[in-house]
């Protein structure tokens, strides 16, 4: 059937719900057995579900957007790069300044903003955390290869390398298998003199012969040339839920540091929630001023902060490294409204593609950026590790820190908000 013949067959059949339903409702009065209209009632009930989930597949955002829409292409770092052997023998370890680094990365296809010395000064100066980077020219001088790493240590969680931690993107960049080669070498040759547990390089290509993990993917959606479009493809669910929201009196703004404290206070009620450390909020003020191109939408109720994000753009790409919503906004769909918001305000900012993010593979946060037109692109984190070490597992799911995230949604506020930071500041 098609969407026309199942929405004919729900009206059809809520109609004869109705009836059944009345024929119980009568039958009880009347002191009769009504136990065959329970079951027809059950029974049109079930059939009812199945169209209702079938409706929703063929009018979903994702579907509109596999029937209607080619395949958008990837923003530069997530793009494929066959590289060139290289040669090994030409390669001389140098220390770049912030400008020629900055520029080198701005060019190179793989780059990401974590790549660059703005993201390097953030972590610097919110955790306090040193810098381990590594790169080569070649005898022309021109550069070649760039893996920034920053280095954590502490008792509770280990000492480890990482590129780049807090983040989704990081990794190696190289213009030549040598210089890649090279890179790895060298980063190994560094865990062993430090004595680290391991090394964590976040990309999105797998092509290094190392261990990673690939459970996680990032959810990329097309943008659109105008927010108008936008507006048809997300399809009628999505209008009307953002539609609620606007019926409930919820507002937007769009700022920077003048909307940061209102931001922070919805950010870490939300992370005590979850059960999660929350980040110092010197960390979001070291991003505004350091990356010119962030900026915070916030959703209002009655003059109350109650939804949040914090976006990052790069080349084509705006990105949503962190969202959060109060639950006792989720009855006014606020999520919805920050979301349509954050995508509108994409595209008036000239961004062709939005990152929503990383998302566990099956998890509802995946199925809710798919319903937004999201589609998943796969993440790998290559590891070095010394002999004999496993993978790590520094995560919620781990059952070492499950007890510890049970625990921590039961603290006060503000018990959370000081003792968050100098927990969360060692979790990369």
């Amino acid at each position: 059937m098609d969407r026309n013949e199942i929405r004919q067959r729900l009206k059809t059949l809520k109609t004869e719900k109705g009836i059944a339903s009345r024929a119980v409702g009568e039958a009880r009065k009347a002191g009769r057995d009504f136990s065959a209209e329970v079951e027809r009632v059950k029974v049109v009930s079930r059939q009812i579900r199945e169209l209702e989930s079938r409706l929703a597949e063929l009018t979903s955002p994702s579907a509109d957007s596999e029937q209607k829409q080619p395949p958008a292409p990837l923003p530069p770092q997530f793009s494929r790069q066959d590289l060139p052997a290289g040669n090994p023998q030409g390669l001389h370890p140098v220390e770049l300044d912030d400008a020629e680094r900055d520029a080198w990365v701005a060019n190179h296809p793989r780059a990401t903003i974590y790549h660059t010395s703005a993201i390097r000064r953030v972590i610097e100066d919110s955790f306090g955390h040193s810098a381990r980077d590594l790169a080569f020219r070649d005898e022309q001088g021109e550069i070649q290869g760039l893996l920034p790493m920053i280095e954590m240590k502490s008792r509770l969680f280990g000492h480890f390398l990482v590129s780049m931690p807090y983040f989704n993107y990081g990794g190696l960049l190289a213009n030549s298998v040598a210089a890649r080669d090279r890179l790895l070498q060298e980063a190994a040759d560094l865990a062993g003199n430090l004595g680290v547990e391991h090394v964590e390089m976040r990309h999105c290509f797998d092509e290094l012969d190392l261990p990673s993990r690939s459970e996680k993917v990032a959810m990329l959606r097309p943008l659109p040339d105008n927010a108008e479009q936008l507006w048809k493809d997300i399809g009628s669910k999505l209008r009307a839920q953002i539609k609620k929201a606007r019926r409930h009196g919820l507002e937007t703004r769009i700022g920077r540091e003048e909307l940061l404290s209102d931001f922070y206070r919805v950010f870490s009620h939300n992370m005590r929630d979850l059960g999660t450390p929350v980040y110092g909020i010197e960390l979001f003020q070291n991003m505004l001023r350091h990356c010119s191109s962030s900026y915070l939408v916030l959703v209002y109720r009655q003059g109350k902060p109650v939804s949040g994000g914090f976006l990052l753009g790069w080349c084509n790409t705006l990105e949503i490294p962190w969202a959060s919503t109060l639950r006792s906004a989720n009855r006014y769909d606020a999520n919805m409204l920050l979301y349509w918001t954050v995508l509108e305000s994409a595209i008036e900012r000239g961004y062709r593609v939005f990152d929503f993010g990383r998302s566990s593979r099956d998890s509802n946060t995946l199925r809710f950026k798919k319903q937004w037109g999201a589609r998943p692109q796969d993440l790998y984190w290559h590891y070095w590790l010394p002999e004999g070490r496993e993978l790590p597992a520094l995560n919620p799911n781990n059952p070492k820190f499950r007890l510890m995230v049970e625990a921590w949604k039961r603290l006060p506020l503000f018990v959370a908000n000081r003792l968050g930071p100098g927990i969360v500041k060692d979790i990369p």
